[in-house]
């Protein structure tokens, strides 16, 4: 194939400009990479789920309630929009687990005495489905089993209707409802204390009185039925028989907790990569707009020998589109690698049948487009400039600089500064723009070394607020009914309980205008010491007598403030409703929140002072006393411990954060070097003929390399302060706009952040000022001072 004499000249220059297009390859490989990482995840993460919930039947509608007759199924398959019914006993146990010493807790599901459930069905990894004549045999989620290291034969023991009652487990199980196993009132899994649990319909519904009835309903609907309606026809139909509360799928706890994070997943993999592409425009573009001064007399010759401004505009946008496209191809494999640690990291948390990495060629594609289109973005004003000069104009050099004593040079240091160092400084002044740009570059790698390293920063914060300011507990402590206050006080005799502080925790649905949520309300004291209200800033907030506090973001998902009202719907007991007043709200980090002094939420209750939850500080030499003396109390559902979340956050947040921390720093630290490297690089390019000569005057190469570095040093010391404050403004918004309902990142970048940024930066500078000596060194003093003029 012939090749062009311009391609001739493209590779030829692409060759001379190695180091450079390296460089800036690398940034956009380090943006490509992140944008293949996240959205193939996404995409494998969507497509697994979609197919899993599919072939599982998963409902799209559930609601629990206290009991039902089978009759009642019929009536519910005849609602408008109904397509298919499924109706279970459910309930939450305390269990015996072999070589835990605290209880845990778990939840059970009827599997039908005969056939698969018609909506949820479980995937079965191993072993067999229950014997409906055995009514000791389960089924047991996998995520349990593993953490427990449980086999098919492993036995736990379950307090089942005030019984404690051994269990054997003879499958290993998986079910689309609990991809993500979240005990009932938290947000962090905990698979060795959690177990769901499957046993026969007929077994689990005589333990519990339920023979002829059910608790729980699931819900698939017709084709273009809407959900809202599907919602208020099954709710009042429900509702004689104590119904909680239908929800859609995208609420229900393990699928809402999977969409914010394949929301999360998709927003990452849009606008980091997005920044990281940005910055590699505007570094191209620096380096292409003094790349090509330096090639005036080159563009003039072609002109005159007949080249059009378009086909010289092509052959220097070409440049770009060569060193973005093998960036892209770098990136590609790296994000490809990338995405299979990460889908390795999902696969254990979300439990699929299957989840497989898999890079589309659409996202493949996406990224080469992106990555193509920032090449010709940045490009295009510097070649657009440089092949509108006209040829006669372009065959005469640049004017040369006007020499004289620059400004910064006062009076008080003219005999102070030596020839290299006023040399630099009237350079910087000469060229204000030229310098500018390369501050600008490298402050916006430091930004985003402080965006990677501010996450570090946030998890360290939430930690410290949600679990050190707002959970002082020690323990939390769930009952199977609301009881009276007496209860606080038997808490507080059991061996080892410090302090108690009781909650009351009741189930409601809020309404404002078309927008509800159901959620519990948390009833606690006005000035609550082991269970505070924290938000973002440390600080506690304090209950009013009377009205609501919500989470700030429940308030905007209900498009409410405070002193406007919210009707309210308790969905247990008496099922009073009548409108709230807002009293506050409070930015907290976790989940979505409601709460209400304990006296106020009594008497909107219209009870006594009841309590089902009770906060506890134990001593911790009586711990595994009071283990022992719970697991056998049969009013107690579950037990929370606060270490024990702490461990399960760092092992389960923490970790995901990790991974997408290292991806960014990593990255960013590319960049880092890839902008100051251009920088320098740029700048021998175009001083070579001034240090050749300064050579040839009798400066030593250690004066030279100190006038080009020393205007390096300057730039970077310039750029940190810029790129602080950059980074600042964008973690500033990225978290902001990175909040979920399940969890908020806090925005708290600490000085050990800023520094380390800027030590990362430092060392980038040093490296490519190593790298940049090494060709002074190597600087042909005869070629470099040949006149072509």
């Amino acid at each position: 194939m012939k090749i062009s004499a311009l391609d001739r000249k493209l590779l030829r220059d692409l060759w001379g400009m190695r180091g450079q297009a390296l460089a800036i390859a690398l940034v956009v490989a380090a943006g490509v990479a992140m944008f293949v990482t996240y959205l193939s995840n996404f995409d494998s993460l969507q497509r697994t789920q979609d197919a899993y919930y599919e072939h599982q039947r998963f409902a799209q509608v559930f609601a629990s309630l206290e009991r039902a007759p089978h009759s009642l199924e019929a009536r519910i398959a005849e609602l408008p929009g109904i397509a298919r019914v499924d109706t279970r006993v459910v309930a939450d146990v305390s269990i015996d687990v072999p070589g835990l010493p605290e209880p845990a807790s778990g939840r059970l599901i009827s599997l039908p005495e005969r056939g698969r459930p018609r909506l949820n069905d479980v995937f079965l990894r191993r072993g067999r489905l229950p014997d409906p004549a055995r009514g000791d045999e389960v089924l047991a989620s996998e995520a349990f089993c593993a953490a427990n290291r449980f086999e098919l034969g492993s036995r736990v023991s379950a307090i089942i209707n005030g019984r404690k009652r051994p269990l054997t487990i003879v499958g290993i199980a998986l079910s689309p409802e609990y991809v993500y196993s979240i005990p009932p009132g938290r947000l962090i899994p905990d698979d060795r204390r959690y177990a769901i649990l499957w046993m026969g319909r007929r077994a689990l519904a005589s333990a519990f009185d339920m023979e002829g009835g059910f608790n729980d309903v699931a819900v698939a609907l017709a084709p273009g039925t809407s959900v809202d309606e599907a919602i208020t026809h099954l709710d009042r139909v429900l509702e004689p028989f104590g119904g909680l509360g239908a929800i859609p799928r995208s609420l229900q706890l393990s699928a809402w907790t999977l969409e914010n994070e394949l929301i999360q997943l998709k927003r990452f993999g849009f606008l980091i990569p997005a920044i990281f592409l940005g910055v590699a425009a505007f570094v191209l573009n620096v380096a292409m707009t003094r790349a090509l001064s330096l090639q005036r007399a080159q563009i003039a010759a072609l002109k005159a020998l007949g080249y059009s401004n378009g086909a010289l505009a092509w052959h220097y946008v070409k440049w770009a589109l060569m060193i973005a496209a093998a960036g892209a191809l770098a990136g590609c494999g790296v994000g490809a690698w990338l995405g299979r640690a990460m889908i390795g990291l999902y696969n254990e948390y979300f439990r699929f049948p299957e989840l497989a990495f898999r890079l589309t060629p659409g996202v493949a594609l996406q990224a080469a487009g992106l990555s193509l289109a920032a090449a010709a973005v940045g490009a295009w004003s510097a070649v657009r400039r440089a092949v509108r000069i006209p040829p006669a104009e372009a065959m005469r050099p640049e004017p040369p600089a006007r020499y004289r004593e620059s400004r910064l040079e006062v009076a008080a240091l003219r005999g102070r500064l030596t020839h290299a160092t006023r040399m630099i400084v009237r350079n910087l002044e000469r060229q204000p723009w030229r310098a500018a740009a390369s501050v600008v570059g490298i402050a916006l790698a430091m930004a985003i070394l402080l965006l990677g390293f501010q996450f570090i920063d946030a998890m360290d914060r939430l930690v410290e607020l949600h679990f050190e300011l707002s959970l002082r507990n020690d323990m939390l402590v769930t009952l199977v009914q609301p009881r009276s206050e007496h209860a606080a006080y038997e808490l507080g005799r059991l061996p080892g309980v410090i302090r108690v502080e009781p909650q009351r925790v009741v189930p409601a649905r809020l309404r404002a205008g078309h927008r509800h949520r159901n959620l519990a309300i948390t009833g606690l004291p006005a000035e609550p010491l082991l269970r505070r209200i924290v938000d973002q800033q440390g600080r506690t907030s304090t209950l009013p007598p009377d009205g609501l506090v919500l989470s700030k973001l429940l308030a905007e998902v209900l498009d409410v403030s405070p002193g406007e009202s919210v009707r309210v719907e308790v969905l247990e007991g008496e099922r009073p409703a009548r409108e709230l007043r807002i009293s506050g709200t409070v930015d907290d980090l976790m989940g979505l929140s409601a709460y209400m002094e304990q006296g106020a939420l009594h008497r909107f209750l219209r009870e006594g002072g009841a309590i089902n939850a009770a906060s506890l500080l134990i001593d911790p030499a009586e711990a595994d006393r009071l283990y022992r003396t719970l697991k056998g109390v049969p009013a107690v559902a579950g037990v929370a411990l606060t270490d024990v979340a702490l461990a399960s956050f760092r092992d389960v947040m923490a970790q995901n954060m990790d991974l997408t921390i290292t991806f960014n720093v990593a990255f960013a630290s590319i960049i880092a070097f890839g902008v100051v490297y251009n920088a320098a690089r740029i700048s021998l390019s175009e001083r070579s003929r001034d240090l050749a000569s300064l050579r040839v005057l009798g400066f030593t190469r250690a004066e030279i390399s100190l006038i080009l570095l020393g205007e390096l040093a300057i730039v970077t010391v310039l750029a940190l302060p810029v790129g602080a404050a950059l980074g600042y403004g964008m973690g500033w918004v990225i978290t902001g706009w990175f909040a979920s309902e399940v969890y908020r990142i806090p925005f708290h970048p600490t000085l050990r952040t800023v520094a380390w940024s800027a030590l990362v930066v430092a060392l980038a500078a040093a490296f490519s000022g190593f790298a940049v000596r090494r060709k002074l060194d190597r600087l042909d003093l005869v070629a470099v001072l040949k006149t072509r003029e």
